[in-house]
């Protein structure tokens, strides 16, 4: 039986325009969700007019206000909820009217279910973006993508999938328990990937949803707001603090190995990038310490399961 209730959470910092487009196809979804259905705009802190909007435009639509923690926020928001499973969307999100059902069922038709992931286009429609995520590992480094090769005949056939980034519904329990998003990864990439790790360390499976359907703008509150170059430059950070903290055996020993490498790689004019990415993770190493204690102490099986994921996923 899917989930008698739920809420569609939409993270929010100055987005009044992206709301503006996006929210309505939200709320109608939620109305023609087949379970009572509500949406809360988790606001992180905006400057801009998002929340006198949301009062004139909206009034039906909860305001949840926290600091601004990037996707950690949920972890928060999900706190003053009891909802059983809920809908977790960036801004730039719309959905397509019967979206939601299909995520709820999936955590009827799965017991090890964590979360479920809607097939995800560019807003015109024309690009799949993801959602069916698969992995690599490449020059050491561990990254997540759908546009993999292969992919396009494979965009309406449910299967499980590695990660989920913009929108996803989730257990919300075993959101909770599993620690939510790490805010070591803050003001953003990668979360996602790390979550969904954690998740199958766990036991826990994401399960790729094809017959409910969204459309992302993709970078439309990051690019603004931090720049092309600083993006790609957290991306970087983000996947060695992954890799740090995460990996074991010898596929943390063929990151490690990479290192030099990649490090005497990026003196070569214009390519200081990495380096730079590999300061800014090292200056986390005190906490990237401490979550690998948390996550690893009296772990049991911890290489078989990694390796397992990596079978399963990586391409």
């Amino acid at each position: 039986m899917s989930p008698d209730r739920t809420q569609i959470l939409v993270l929010n910092y100055n987005g009044r325009a992206l709301l503006q487009e996006c929210l309505p196809s939200v709320v109608e979804a939620a109305r023609r969700s087949p379970a009572p259905c509500g949406v809360i705009v988790v606001d992180n802190d905006s400057t801009d007019d998002s929340l006198p909007w949301l009062a004139s435009r909206h009034p039906q639509v909860r305001v949840i206000r926290l600091p601004n923690r990037g996707l950690a926020s949920f972890n928060d928001a999900l706190k003053m909820l009891d909802e059983p499973v809920v809908l977790l969307l960036n801004n730039d999100v719309k959905l397509a009217p019967d979206a939601v059902g299909p995520l709820l069922d999936a955590f009827a038709d799965h017991d090890d279910a964590f979360f479920s992931a809607p097939q995800c286009w560019t807003f015109d429609g024309r690009h799949y973006e993801g959602m069916r995520t698969r992995v690599r590992t490449r020059f050491g480094l561990v990254q997540g993508m759908s546009r993999v090769p292969g992919h396009e005949a494979l965009v309406d056939h449910a299967d499980l999938t590695a990660a989920a980034g913009p929108v996803l519904a989730v257990d919300r329990v075993r959101f909770l328990e599993l620690g939510g998003y790490d805010p070591i990864f803050h003001p953003g990439r990668i979360e996602d990937l790390d979550l969904g790790f954690r998740a199958w360390m766990a036991g826990l499976r994401g399960y790729y949803v094809p017959g409910s359907t969204a459309y992302h703008k993709g970078f439309a509150t990051f690019a603004p707001e931090l720049g092309e170059e600083r993006c790609d430059g957290l991306a970087v950070r983000n996947t060695l603090i992954f890799a740090w903290k995460n990996l074991r055996g010898a596929r943390l020993a063929k990151h490690l190995g990479w290192l030099p490498i990649r490090l005497l790689g990026s003196l070569a004019p214009g390519r200081r990038g990495f380096a730079t990415a590999f300061v800014e993770a090292a200056s986390r190493w005190r906490d990237v310490v401490r979550a690998r204690r948390t996550l690893h102490e009296g772990s049991v099986g911890w290489i078989e399961r990694q390796e397992a994921f990596f079978h399963r996923f990586e391409w």
